[in-house]
């Protein structure tokens, strides 16, 4: 069968030439299994993401890149734990989300869309700016109105036109799907070509680790674009006998917004009521992740699980990181905070290949860095 959308909700199929976000049933799509790739397919003449462009479900003839991905491995010591760090803040804007944003905008310039509305409250909006500005394509952003000013700056500066949105995170989300009706919604959230640039992830894992899995990947996780993206990843790598069995996902989030945590917990695909306060990890606060049955079950066909982490933990995780030469931002800092519950639980072990996804850089979160470090 040719590569297509797919609705996991009802096992509608729909071809790729569709200019379309979501199913006719309103769901959000994924892509259907694709085979994957050897380590004889990497073009190795590219040091970027486009180095796995072969595990792309269609050829991309140009790409909106600026060299995103291939992002440095770091090994610290953490207690009895030697953890590898990931730092995606090396990313053209800073975020893991230049990976997904450089191969959907790509996707879409090459069937002619000209002009793409995104909701964010501050990455994926860079992000896709950027990509958008690399690309030559119109770009709309409708972010919180509480959103940081340095980025909405950010976002400002690739050219893309930003409308601030009242209202809690959600607001925007609806306020842009209101206008999709007249530009297209290039959603990181719905989207289903930005799982596969955030796919990358696994493969250029995989190659770091001299094309092996690691044991454990701790993931910060709001949407869950990364648990998803490192998800389809690694099952291509499987399919394609590269690899054995899949690393186990481990979400991270703060207990004060953690949906993903409250229904893999309570052992159920749909949502569990938990109260959500305002949280430091911002980056991760969707109460309501509309692709949160994809990711339980990810996580569960893993082996692997979810931690929920008070605020204490993830701005002693953000010191502890500091002290090592890492700056990241507090919503990366979750993921090392959930190392030392993991160990405590026996679900990670000293022996084993853990990886830890740093989504963000320190510099993205400048009030609270500051407030926490003196100015």
């Amino acid at each position: 069968m040719q590569p297509h959308y797919t609705d996991p909700r009802t096992g509608k199929h729909y071809p790729l030439t569709d200019r379309r976000w979501r199913s006719d049933d309103g769901n959000p799509m994924m892509l259907g299994a694709l085979p994957g790739i050897s380590r004889d397919d990497i073009d190795t003449r590219e040091r970027s993401i486009w180095r796995y462009r072969a595990a792309l479900p269609l050829a991309i003839a140009s790409s909106a890149s600026m060299g995103e991905g291939c992002t440095p491995l770091v090994q610290k010591s953490w207690g009895t734990l030697s953890p590898f760090f990931k730092l995606e803040w090396f990313n053209p804007t800073s975020s893991f989300k230049d990976r997904g944003a450089s191969v959907m905008v790509s996707f879409l310039k090459q069937l002619g869309v000209g002009h793409i509305l995104e909701d964010s409250s501050g990455n994926g909006g860079a992000a896709i700016a950027a990509a958008g500005a690399a690309a030559g394509i119109q770009v709309k952003i409708l972010a919180p109105a509480y959103t940081p000013l340095p980025k909405v700056a950010q976002i400002r500066a690739f050219g893309a036109e930003v409308q601030l949105v009242e209202g809690p995170r959600e607001e925007s989300e609806y306020e842009a799907i209101r206008q999709s009706e007249n530009i297209f919604y290039a959603s990181h959230n719905w989207h289903p070509f930005f799982l596969q640039g955030t796919k990358s992830i696994a493969y250029e894992l995989w190659e770091d680790l001299g094309f092996k899995a690691p044991d454990n990947i701790i993931i910060p996780a709001g949407a869950g674009s990364n648990v998803l993206g490192c998800h389809i990843g690694f099952s291509e790598l499987v399919a394609s006998g590269q690899i054995h069995k899949l690393p186990k996902l481990f979400a991270a989030q703060p207990l004060n917004c953690s949906p993903i945590d409250a229904s893999f917990t309570a052992g159920s695909d749909a949502p569990v009521e938990r109260i959500v306060k305002p949280t430091i990890a911002e980056g991760t606060a969707i109460k309501r992740p509309i692709r949160l049955a994809e990711l339980v079950q990810a996580i569960r066909e893993s082996g692997g699980g979810t931690v929920a982490l008070t605020e204490e933990q993830i701005t002693a995780a953000v010191r502890r990181l500091a002290a090592t030469g890492l700056y990241a931002e507090p919503t990366s800092s979750s993921a090392a905070a959930a190392l030392e519950v993991l160990q405590a639980s026996g679900a990670i072990k000293a022996n084993e290949t853990t990886v830890v996804l740093l989504t963000g850089t320190g510099l993205k979160s400048t009030q609270f860095m500051t407030g926490l470090f003196g100015g």
